[in-house]
């Protein structure tokens, strides 16, 4: 996983393990995860924060689809941004 200084303090082994648990699980299951882990979130933020946490998993999403139908091109040439991109970093 890559950090920035607004991610170093977390638990990126942990992260790592949990993510590499979920990929064992069947599409559906994981789909079934991931809508488990929505109303925490949303609890977590408000209005603004959740719809900026909505519209980074939605471009994480593009931005992997486009990278991969564009192997080997990298960033410079993205068509979708990224998160820093977003947030000016």
């Amino acid at each position: 996983m890559t950090t920035s200084r607004e991610t170093d303090w977390m638990n990126h082994p942990v992260i790592r393990s949990l993510i590499d648990q979920a990929a064992t699980l069947a599409l559906e299951e994981r789909i079934t995860l991931v809508k488990g882990l929505v109303p925490g979130i949303a609890d977590a933020c408000s209005e603004e924060e959740y719809e900026r946490f909505v519209t980074f998993i939605r471009l994480k999403g593009e931005r992997y689809l486009e990278a991969k139908t564009h192997p080997g091109e990298g960033r410079a040439g993205r068509q979708v941004p990224g998160e820093r991109d977003l947030e000016g970093r």
